[in-house]
């Protein structure tokens, strides 16, 4: 099944092969990088049908503006530039700290914690296939919920509940093996650290 699972991530690219010649180019693109304003027209014709688009026309001119007047920086640049060293500051401990979060090591781990938990050897390969599906699900969930509550929310929400779990999963591993129970309590909280870690970072 695992042959077949993983090529199964081919028939999506495949389908993108075939179907993206079919495609319009992006107006904005269009407009912007080939300054073909019919083309830009036509495009958007195709995306949102036939009608008075000159709004959407409009700002996309605007957009293309404010690109002419912006000076485009290289990376040390960027670094030196202090208008900018917080929007740095921040990008780097955002991505920092998605690094070092702790799903790699779920992940990593989750294998031999389920194998712990005793289940049947042919079900623990369903069940990590099931944390992969639980992120998908779960971030598919954060999109419908970042225009509710906004990013910030999620990414400090997501944080603490993700800390939160890992505290409750070192417990666990470690009275492991004076509670029987605490072996399927383990289960359960990495499936809930995969479902806020697609939820929050």
């Amino acid at each position: 099944l695992w042959p077949w699972l993983l090529a199964s991530s081919g028939l999506s690219a495949l389908v993108q092969l075939v179907t993206l010649p079919f495609f319009p180019d992006s107006p904005s693109y269009l407009l912007i990088q080939k300054g073909n304003e019919e083309a830009c027209r036509k495009a958007i014709r195709k995306l949102w049908g036939e009608g008075d688009h000159q709004a959407e026309i409009d700002d996309i001119m605007k957009e293309k503006g404010a690109m002419a007047s912006t000076k485009t920086l290289r990376v040390l640049e960027v670094i030196k530039e202090r208008s900018l060293r917080w929007q740095l500051y921040i990008l780097m401990t955002v991505m920092t700290t998605l690094q070092l979060c702790g799903i790699n090591a779920i992940y990593f781990y989750s294998f031999e914690v389920f194998h712990t938990a005793k289940f049947e050897e042919y079900l623990i390969p369903y069940m990590s296939l099931g944390v992969g599906l639980c992120e998908c699900l779960s971030s598919i969930l954060c999109s419908t919920l970042i225009d509710r509550f906004g990013r910030k929310v999620l990414l400090w929400g997501g944080y603490m509940l993700m800390c939160s779990v890992l505290a409750l999963l070192t417990m666990t591993l470690s009275l492991q093996h004076r509670f029987f129970w605490m072996h399927y309590f383990s289960v359960i909280l990495i499936f809930l650290f995969v479902v806020f870690y697609g939820i929050g970072p």
